[in-house]
Order: C-alpha cells, then sequence, then structure tokens
C-alpha cells in the first residue's frame, strides 16, 4: 500500500486556506510591491518625456537637473519598497513553510502504524525530506518572487497603455506566446514530476533499508543485489529527470522568440510611424523599454510556473499523508485493572486473500508470562502485534477485559498494552528526555529506578565529559556522585551526542517502557541485539520489576520459554502447542524438538 495522493481539489483547498491565513501578510508585501512597481514604471515614462522636449528644444538645464533628482528620488523609492517587499515576502513564507511542516509531522505521527507498516520506509521518508525540500524553496522564494512578477506585469502594462496606446498592445505578445507554450508544456511534464517524486521516494527508502541493515547484506552476501537494484531506480530517475530538461529545453526555445518578439515589433512600428508624425521617438522608447522590462518577469514566470508544478505534486504527497484514514475508531475504555488478554479465532492478512494467521485463540491470564516460540515466518511477530493492538485482525477479536483492542483511544491503549521490539531508536536529546517521552512527568529519582531495574549502570559513566562512547569516562573530577549521576542523566546521546551501541538502544527502551508501566507488555525479540548472557540477566530483572504484569515474549532464544509461566508453539500461522514447558518436553512434541535441538547448540 502506497501512502495516497491528495486529489487537485484537495490542493487547491489547502492552497485557498494558507491564502486566507495570511491574507494581511499577503496584502502587506502585494501593497509595498505595487508601490516599488509604480516607481519602476515611472523612469521609462521619464526618459520618453526627456527625450521629447530635448527633441522639441524646450528642455532646459535646470529643468534637465530636476528630472534626474525625480529618477534618483524614483530610484530610491523603488528600492526601499522592493526591499521590504521582499522581507516581509521571506518572512511570510517562512511561517508558511513552518506551518506546513508543522501539519505534515502531525499527520505523520498520527498514521495509524499498520499504514506506516504497509506503506513501507520510502515513501514516507520521500514525502518529507525531498517534497518539503521542494516546497521549501517555492515557499521561501516562489511566493515573493510570484507576487513580484504579477504586480509588476499589471503595473507595466497599465503604464504602457497610458504612455502609447498604440502600441502598449505589442506588449501583450511576450505573454500571449508564452501561454500555449505552457499548455503544451505542463500537461506532458507534471506527470513526469509525480513519477519522479515516486523514484526518488523508491531511492530513499532503498537506501535508508541497506544502511539499516547494512551488517545482514554483508552477511547474507547481498550487496551485488541491493547495488543492482539502486542501479535500476537511479537508472529511472535518470530517464525521468533527462526527459524533464529535454522538454524545459524546447520550453526555453519558445520563450526567447515569445520575448524577444515585442521588441522587434516595436522598432519596425516606430520606424513606420514616427516619420508620419503618428508616435514621438520618446514613445517609442517608453514602449521599447517597458518591452524590455516585461521580459525579466515573463522569463521568471515561466520558470516560477515550473517550480510551482513541482511544488504542486508535493503538495498533493504531503497533503495526501493527512487523508489516510484510521484504522480503528474508538468507541470504549478500558476496565480498571489488569484484565485478561483474550484473542478469539483471530485471522490476518496483510494482503487480501492470503491469511498469515489462521484462527488463533489464545487467552494470557492476568500476571504470567506468555513466551511464544516457532520458526522464522510462522506468524509470532503479527500475533504479538495483534494482541499489542497495533494491526486490527481481519476476521475474529483481540479483547481486554471484554473490550476489543482496536475500539480503545489510542492514549489508553498503550497504557494497556505496550509493545518492545528489536528496532529502537535514540532520539537527539538527553537521555532523560529519551525517558520522558514515556511519562513526562517522571522525576529524575525514577528515571534512576528503571534505569537500575533494567541494569543500565553504564549510564553513571558518562560523565558529561564529552566522550563519545559510554564508559569511556569514569565522570568529571571533584564532582560528589549526585552530581555525576544527573551529568549522565542529562548527556546528550543520538545526532552529535554520545553513541549508543544497539544493546544499550535496547536497554533505554526497556526502561522507557518500565517507567510507563503497562498492564501488559509484549517483548519481540527486546533482547535480541545483547550478548546471551546479559540478556538473561536483563529478562530476569524485568521479570522481578513487572511481577504482576502480564508479559508477551516473542522469543528466539529458548531459555526464555524455560523460564516463562506457558509456552505457544507456533507453525504456518497457527499455535500447535500449548503449555508449561517441562509439559511441553515431556510431550515429545514440537517444542520438545526445538528444546533438544536449542540444548545441542
Amino acid at each position: 500500500m502506497k501512502l495516497p495522493l491528495a486529489s487537485r481539489k484537495r490542493v487547491v483547498r489547502g492552497v485557498k486556506d494558507l491564502i486566507h491565513d495570511y491574507r494581511g501578510a499577503i496584502g502587506s508585501v502585494v501593497g509595498l510591491q505595487l508601490l516599488s512597481s509604480l516607481a519602476g514604471v515611472t523612469l521609462p515614462w521619464l526618459l520618453g518625456r526627456v527625450i521629447d522636449r530635448i527633441q522639441a528644444g524646450a528642455a532646459s538645464r535646470d529643468w534637465v537637473g530636476q528630472q534626474i533628482v525625480i529618477a534618483l528620488v524614483v530610484v530610491a523609492v523603488a528600492a526601499i519598497c522592493s526591499f521590504l517587499a521582499e522581507y516581509r515576502a521571506r518572512v511570510m513564507g517562512e511561517r508558511i513553510f513552518a506551518h506546513l511542516r508543522d501539519g505534515l509531522v502531525d499527520s505523520v505521527i498520527h498514521l495509524p502504524l499498520s499504514t506506516v507498516e504497509s506503506a513501507g520506509t520510502g515513501d514516507l521518508v520521500g514525502r518529507t525530506t525531498r517534497d518539503v525540500e521542494r516546497l521549501q524553496f517555492m515557499i521561501r522564494q516562489g511566493i515573493a518572487a510570484i507576487l513580484m512578477i504579477t504586480t509588476t506585469l499589471v503595473v507595466t502594462f497599465v503604464a504602457a497603455f497610458l504612455a502609447s496606446p498604440q502600441l502598449a498592445f505589442v506588449l501583450l505578445i511576450g505573454p500571449l506566446g508564452v501561454w500555449p507554450l505552457m499548455a503544451w508544456y505542463l500537461p506532458r511534464t507534471v506527470p513526469a514530476y509525480r513519477s519522479s517524486a515516486r523514484s526518488w521516494a523508491d531511492l530513499s527508502g532503498s537506501v535508508a533499508e541497506t544502511l539499516d541493515q547494512a551488517d545482514t547484506v554483508d552477511a547474507l552476501g547481498l550487496s551485488g543485489k541491493r547495488i543492482a537494484q539502486l542501479d535500476v531506480i537511479i537508472r529511472e530517475i535518470w530517464r525521468q529527470e533527462r526527459y524533464s530538461t529535454w522538454m524545459r529545453s524546447w520550453l526555453f526555445l519558445g520563450i526567447v522568440c515569445a520575448t524577444l518578439s515585442p521588441l522587434i515589433v516595436i522598432v519596425l512600428l516606430g520606424a513606420w510611424l514616427v516619420p508620419s508624425g503618428a508616435l514621438t521617438i520618446g514613445a517609442v522608447s517608453t514602449i521599447a523599454l517597458y518591452a524590455y522590462q516585461v521580459r525579466g518577469p515573463v522569463w521568471e514566470a515561466t520558470f516560477w510556473v515550473d517550480v510551482s508544478m513541482e511544488a504542486y505534486t508535493s503538495l498533493a504527497r504531503i497533503f495526501g499523508v493527512a487523508q489516510v484514514e484510521p484504522d480503528r475508531e474508538a468507541s470504549a475504555h478500558a476496565p480498571a485493572g489488569a484484565p485478561a488478554i483474550v484473542a478469539r479465532d483471530v485471522c490476518y492478512a496483510y494482503h487480501a486473500g492470503q491469511n498469515v494467521l489462521h484462527e488463533v485463540s489464545l487467552e494470557l491470564r492476568g500476571g504470567e508470562t506468555l513466551a511464544i516460540v516457532g520458526p522464522s515466518g510462522a506468524g509470532k511477530s503479527t500475533l504479538g502485534r495483534m494482541l499489542a493492538g497495533i494491526h486490527p485482525p481481519t476476521s475474529g477479536s483481540v479483547t481486554v477485559g471484554g473490550v476489543r483492542l482496536v475500539d480503545l483511544p489510542e492514549s489508553e491503549l498503550h497504557q494497556q498494552v505496550a509493545l518492545v521490539t528489536q528496532e529502537q531508536h535514540v532520539f537527539t536529546g538527553t537521555i532523560a528526555s529519551n525517558l520522558r517521552l514515556a511519562r513526562p512527568d517522571a522525576s529524575d529519582e525514577e528515571l534512576w529506578a528503571v534505569l537500575d531495574a533494567v541494569g543500565v549502570d553504564w549510564v553513571r559513566g558518562l560523565g558529561g565529559t564529552g566522550s563519545q562512547t559510554p564508559g569511556a569516562s569514569s565522570g568529571p573530577e571533584g564532582k560528589s556522585q549526585a552530581e555525576t549521576e544527573k551529568i549522565g542523566l542529562y548527556a546528550e546521546v543520538g545526532g552529535a551526542g554520545i553513541k549508543l551501541n544497539p544493546a544499550q538502544v535496547q536497554q533505554l527502551a526497556l526502561a522507557r517502557i518500565v517507567l510507563l508501566n503497562p498492564h501488559t507488555l509484549v517483548l519481540d525479540e527486546a533482547t535480541s541485539l545483547m550478548d546471551p548472557s546479559a540478556a538473561r540477566s536483563l529478562e530476569q530483572s524485568l521479570s522481578r520489576v513487572l511481577a504482576g504484569r502480564s508479559v508477551i515474549a516473542i522469543a528466539h532464544r529458548l531459555y526464555t520459554a524455560h523460564d516463562a509461566d506457558r509456552v505457544a508453539v507456533m507453525m504456518d500461522g497457527r499455535i500447535v502447542e500449548l503449555g508449561t514447558h517441562d509439559e511441553l518436553v515431556a510431550a515429545g512434541g514440537k517444542y520438545a524438538s526445538l528444546w533438544a535441538s536449542w540444548q545441542q547448540d
């Protein structure tokens, strides 16, 4: 599944809403630009007037000096108004960009997790990076330029008609010539921009996946395949960009002809009409200067129309994120206490008609630790996501205290059930800020309690010395233990901060979950990146901390199953065995075979 694209109607409505929200700022920019344009068109008029007076012999030295002073004042007014208009337009552009960026982040954060997983990394990364960058250029510079161009063209055309109605119509040749060019160009390039945006999203996703799983790629010898995949995407991007560049070259050739035509026509008409007395040399000079002034804005207008089409494509992708429908609708509240989680006849299909879970039924008793084991592809992680309320079942139900998980508000769901996987992330900030994502009001003492609960001793060793790896320093000399602990807790991690290894990242994630304190915890190989002895020690510490809580442990190390209250064995999307470790070993079935094989290893 790909994230949707907003319709043309939705994009237009979004742009209209932005114009309405920032109408005051837009009005002030247009007003300043209008003054600048009026000052700009005054200069050709002054020049034409001076030429006519000089030709008629009616221009005194003092009068010419006055005109020069007036011209200098006009230039100063134009420069000041243009500067203020540009400044206010840039400020307005930054505010609009911040508004759109905040809206996108809000939409992304509220996307259903099932949608994020099915859409893939590339599409979402592409919309939040390249599409935002395209839009950023248009908003930060394009808004100011478009307002300036529009005002300049309108004022120049009006001034030209006032100066010489006979010649002014010639100025329309440029814009009228560009219009059919754009009508030919846009329908052929907008689809190319959309295809290019999709290809860039695919490239972002492929690069991100390759870098994130570099060790796996090297271990399995997949480097050649990944490079070949990137080559295919890059060649497709090159083909699309070459096509767009080719079309743009033809457009620019047409624009050169369209914008030079008015000057040629004015010179020819002037040569014909001036000798007959129908026009003065000053009038021809004035209109010629206006034609020259118009040439630049017409060029810029076509450039910004092209950029606008790219921005339109990006807006459709950005607004499309907000159009994703929720995969559930909250309609109930969770019961008090720590009720049991019950799955009844649960089926799930990532693709219609291809179930990966088949009528799974399971009851997790309050305070029980249940291990789920089985071969890769058996459906363990999918079942874990069902039990955590991440995915709504295709059929059947998962309930907590009789209330379906998908009927709970998201905030309540995470208080009831929390999922920790092997894929963790460190947010740029301090150790404390990473932990307080679970509970913003937690005190430092509570943070240290959960860190100690999962055996995170290395935080005290950070010492606040700016070392780039944990444990590189035992703390600054002369500091008390309390001061050293505080420095460690508020040490910067992620980004340019201290680099944590994968095992330490998992420890922080587990500490965060302990701080959240849900009544049911789903651990999907949450200690897989730690060495076996450290992982088992951590799991035993967790079992003491989480006493009375329900834990579902999706295990790849069978000592987790050995320590659990019950074990569920999954094969081909079904639970084929369920019981205690001793019962299943004694039964001599699938679990007994797995246990015997693991013991030999």
